[in-house]
């Protein structure tokens, strides 16, 4: 399984959110390319960068960030505020090795399976964040504010269909909230979908998180707060 830090920008500095909410944000680096670079020393070989403020926007607002990060020796794959085609291009300009599609993946899928056609499918990460309303996981979109028609389960088989590999899945009622991530839910996306690799987000706390999410048969988790208040060393997560 393979381990991926995660960085969110806003406004240049390393932050995070609480389940996706602007106004729940803590800060924590003010220089992302040293954190970046102790990450890569410590033997990470991706990184996973989230730019917050082309989320709100709706276009990418990083390049020039993402030019220093992929400096330090890493893949990098990011994502925030994807519209459109010139986009997905600006993003691989800027040394990108992956673009993570969010919000556009759920509201125009056709979209996205030709950008995996054309791209390529090692390039592009689909990434539905999703809730579960006591019936069927749910995909909201526009900060997690709006609630479409299409579910977890059939888009996901959609993409699949279409040639996805890379797959990127947040329980957003763990997102940021270091309470364990969802196993079941990890599990059953690799049972469902033998031809993706899944990517698990949202919850990791420890080592045995970790552990954890391997026996599900996700093949990379994306580990943020747990690196950045402490509680769990990335040589430590290495190692599992």
């Amino acid at each position: 399984m393979e381990i991926i830090p995660a960085i969110d920008l806003r406004g240049g500095r390393v932050v995070r959110l609480r389940q996706g909410d602007y106004l729940r944000e803590t800060r924590y680096a003010n220089d992302p390319l040293a954190l970046a670079q102790a990450y890569a020393d410590a033997g990470a070989r991706w990184l996973h960068v989230v730019d917050l403020d082309g989320a709100r926007i709706g276009a990418p607002m990083c390049r020039d960030a993402l030019e220093s990060l992929a400096r330090t020796g890493m893949r990098v794959q990011t994502g925030g505020g994807v519209r459109g085609e010139g986009d997905v291009r600006a993003l691989f300009d800027a040394g990108a090795a992956r673009v993570v599609v969010g919000s556009l993946a759920v509201r125009a899928p056709a979209m996205v399976e030709a950008w995996i056609a054309h791209f390529g499918a090692e390039r592009i990460v689909v990434a539905l964040d999703t809730r579960f309303d006591g019936i069927a996981w749910r995909l909201p979109v526009s900060g997690w504010t709006q609630t479409l028609a299409a579910t977890l389960r059939e888009l996901a088989l959609q993409y699949a269909r279409a040639g996805l590999r890379h797959l990127l899945c947040t329980d957003i009622e763990r997102d940021g909230m270091l309470s364990g991530p969802n196993r079941l839910l990890s599990a059953w996306l690799a049972r469902a979908l033998p031809s993706v690799a899944v990517q698990a987000s949202g919850g990791v706390r420890d080592a045995a998180d970790l552990i954890g999410l391997r026996k599900t048969g996700a093949q990379a988790a994306i580990l943020g707060r747990s690196l950045l208040e402490g509680g769990l060393t990335l040589a430590e997560a290495l190692a599992c």
